[in-house]
């Protein structure tokens, strides 16, 4: 079980008064920006306790990256960090090999224990970068799942009905639908919600598309005679297409490890229509704070939705760096859209004649992986001194020139030097 705290951060008056009115501040706080909380009730009264609440948050390894999506739920347990809470990251190295089935029409591919040991590596540096590392407890699923025995699995399973698992909206479609549904699909959210019984968690947070996962949880603590955690639900941030959920599947999002230039391009790619989305869940403010920015700036510059947009694209680059990095992508941004032109300090690639486009890319780290290089050419996304590339067999060939300007999509430069 995870140690209880002796010392709590937060000085609070030491009469049952005092602790009501901070608990209804905090619940304020807690509220913002959240789409449903089970329940406002149960939570007060845990905050009344007068003690750090202990708050699950847990993620599967099954990609390297985090985007802003993710961000949402962070920005929350960093309110959370700051009230005096204390935070379990966990990070489920054991169920992302089984996978989440949320939203799935379809069972996943089980991922490798290598797999998800990679991709772990990098979620922490990606985490600390919103968390105290000081002040967060990390764990593993794996410490506690790897070594269950079939008897205490048996005894895990025998507290959900099958009837209460179709009632998952996902589970529910594929039945009806006559689309396979694998035991080992049902086992997940048992596994994940046996986690909170484990870290006795007072609160999970989650997307909406969590919710039967947290319900899940409060389920199993009541059946191991726990308090049931409260579970506070984020809504979805659209990704830059203002649509669909952002997803790194779907290409249409912001990573943490973007460039400030590529958060801040990004950023001013959304439609209009979702700026304010942005603005609540990303940068967690409340209509009276947008209000107020807004009156703000178009008192400064103008009534147009660009100018919101350019400090809200500030202001996310800001999140994950300084703000000197702020304002040369800013700028960055300003000589490549609105003047045209081709940025000054842009990386260099050394070559020769004959080298394959695609290693270019990769070698530079341009692009992530082959793939995306080979799918962003077929997408006439790449450019060399202003000529479509289509041909993923193309040859960088130099003729009588020394250097050769690479365009990847709208934000990316690449200076093609030879040797």
């Amino acid at each position: 079980m995870v140690e209880q705290w002796n010392h709590n951060p937060r000085v609070r008056g030491s009469s049952p008064f005092a602790a009501i009115f901070m608990s209804m501040d905090d619940l304020k706080i807690i509220k913002n920006g959240t789409a449903e909380i089970i329940s406002e009730e149960e939570l007060l009264h845990k905050l009344s306790y007068n003690r750090p609440l202990i708050v699950k948050y847990g993620a599967d390894p099954s990609a390297p990256d985090l985007h802003l999506g993710h961000y949402v739920c962070f920005r929350k347990l960093k309110e959370l960090q700051d009230l005096g809470h204390k935070i379990v990251f966990i990070i489920g190295d054991f169920t992302a090999q089984i996978g989440d089935p949320s939203g799935r029409n379809k069972t996943r591919k089980m991922l490798t224990p290598e797999q998800t040991a990679k991709n772990s590596k990098t979620y922490l540096d990606q985490v600390f970068k919103i968390l105290n590392r000081e002040k967060t407890i990390v764990r593993y699923n794996s410490e506690w799942l790897k070594n269950l025995d079939f008897r205490k699995i048996a005894d895990i399973a025998s507290r959900y009905t099958v009837a209460r698992m179709l009632e998952r909206d996902d589970f529910e479609k594929r039945y009806k639908s006559q689309q396979p549904i694998s035991i080992l699909e049902f086992l997940y959210p048992l596994l994940v919600a046996y986690d909170s019984v484990i870290v006795e968690a007072d609160i999970e947070l989650g997307g909406t598309d969590q919710k039967f996962n947290l319900l899940a949880g409060r389920h199993m603590q009541q059946e191991y005679g726990i308090e049931p955690q409260i579970a506070i639900t984020l809504p979805i941030l659209p990704g830059l297409d203002g649509v669909r959920k952002m997803s790194k599947s779907l290409g249409n999002y912001i990573a943490f490890s973007d460039t400030p230039e590529d958060m801040y391009g990004k950023t001013m790619s959304i439609p209009d229509s979702v700026i304010d989305t942005y603005l609540n869940l990303v940068l967690g403010l409340n209509e009276n704070d947008m209000e107020k920015i807004r009156k703000e700036i178009y008192a400064e510059k103008g009534e147009n939705p660009k100018f919101v947009k350019e400090y809200l694209a500030k202001e996310i680059v800001k999140i994950f760096y300084e703000d000197e990095d702020a304002d040369r992508a800013q700028k960055h941004f300003n000589t490549v859209f609105k003047k045209k032109e081709i940025p000054d300090n842009i990386e260099e690639y050394k070559t020769h004649d004959g080298t394959w486009i695609v290693k270019i890319l990769t070698d530079s780290k341009t692009v992530s992986s082959s793939s995306e290089a080979r799918r962003l050419i077929k997408q006439g996304a790449v450019k060399i001194d202003g000529e479509q590339i289509r041909d993923i067999n193309y040859n960088v060939m130099f003729d009588d020139k020394s250097k050769l300007v690479l365009k990847v999509g709208k934000r990316r430069f690449l200076k093609i030097v030879k040797e």
